[in-house]
């Protein structure tokens, strides 16, 4: 039986994630775009071009892009869910945001490899890891990134509500046509839908993680077993990239699972869950400076002197020291073996 009580705290519930949800895409924007516009200043303009800048320079790129339009979701959430801006933002909104999360997670994995073969194969690096390769290697991210997100492009459409006082941005996953039987339009949605999240997560998420922990726990092993590291700041740093990558998008990726499969008695937790995880993804877009800039060796001694610099010295810390102290190791072990 229907309860009105139920449905006013219902209501009250889910204007106060709204509420919260626009605070986050409140900051997220503030810190996401502050934060990626400083470092494309600096690793775009500032900077000779090198490996390191040419990563963090496209990094920087993605989530200023998708930090730069959360206006449009603040603006869509206050308007009740009415969508002013017409079909063509309504597709492109939703494909950024989608391109970012390709972009930024590959780029991250991308980054892990690059330190990865910069640590456990130093010699091949200095030989091969070139601007122009990683130049290349980013631009082909960036295809990869489109061609996954181009399916939310597709489906992406506007329609007037039930009530016909606001227009929706929605996911339209029907391509069974209107001539159609009902039973082949809901199953046709069915399959569109379970496809999107499962391909998500795999390509977004499954993928790219195993191999950032495969990458990081290889530098570790090397690190430990030279008796590289001489302090713990390379596993805190390690270990942070890792954490952070895992609490921010995995759930988001169990909500959306939790949506596929969705019964009546999820629903209360879908109303909090869906919003709150997708603001935690979104977050991610602006700690990326944080964890690749400002924790950084002696960030703060260099802070005290320049901002400029303290980011300058950040991007070519990174792997140049992990590099030069893997060589300096390596040739040590190879002389004293008579190689």
């Amino acid at each position: 039986m229907f309860d009105p009580e139920d449905e006013t705290q219902r209501q009250t519930l889910i204007k106060s994630v709204h509420v919260f949800t626009m605070v986050i895409y409140s900051i997220a924007f503030l810190l996401g775009v502050t934060g990626n516009g400083l470092v494309i200043f600096i690793t775009g303009f500032r900077m000779k071009r090198t490996v390191n800048t040419i990563w963090f320079l496209n990094l920087a790129v993605a989530d200023f892009l998708f930090t730069f339009f959360l206006p449009l979701s603040v603006v869509y959430t206050a308007l009740g869910f009415h969508w002013p801006f017409g079909k063509a933002l309504c597709k492109f909104n939703s494909s950024l945001a989608f391109l970012n999360l390709y972009a930024s997670v590959y780029l991250l994995m991308v980054i892990s490899i690059d330190r990865c073969i910069s640590v456990v194969c130093p010699v091949w690096a200095q030989n091969h890891r070139t601007p122009r390769l990683a130049t290349l290697v980013a631009l082909a991210v960036w295809v990869v990134a489109l061609a996954l997100c181009s399916p939310n492009f597709y489906f992406r459409h506007t329609a007037p509500s039930q009530n016909n006082k606001t227009i929706n941005c929605y996911n339209d996953f029907n391509t069974a046509g209107e001539q159609a039987t009902k039973k082949q339009r809901e199953e046709s949605v069915k399959m569109n839908h379970r496809a999107m999240i499962i391909s998500r997560f795999v390509l977004g998420f499954l993928i790219p993680f195993t191999v950032i922990v495969c990458c990081y726990g290889a530098i570790l092993i090397k690190l430990r077993r030279n008796h590289l590291a001489q302090s713990s700041k390379p596993f805190k740093v390690i270990a942070a990239v890792i954490i952070t990558f895992f609490l921010c998008w995995f759930p988001y990726h169990v909500f959306s699972f939790l949506e596929m499969h969705f019964t009546p008695s999820l629903l209360n937790a879908l109303i909090i869950g869906l919003p709150l995880t997708a603001s935690l993804a979104f977050i991610n877009s602006c700690l990326n400076p944080i964890l690749y800039v400002f924790m950084g060796q002696d960030f703060k001694e260099r802070l005290r002197h320049s901002l400029f610099s303290a980011f300058e010295n950040a991007f070519t810390e990174e792997a140049a020291s992990t590099t030069a102290n893997t060589k300096n190791k390596s040739t040590t072990e190879t002389d004293s073996q008579g190689f």
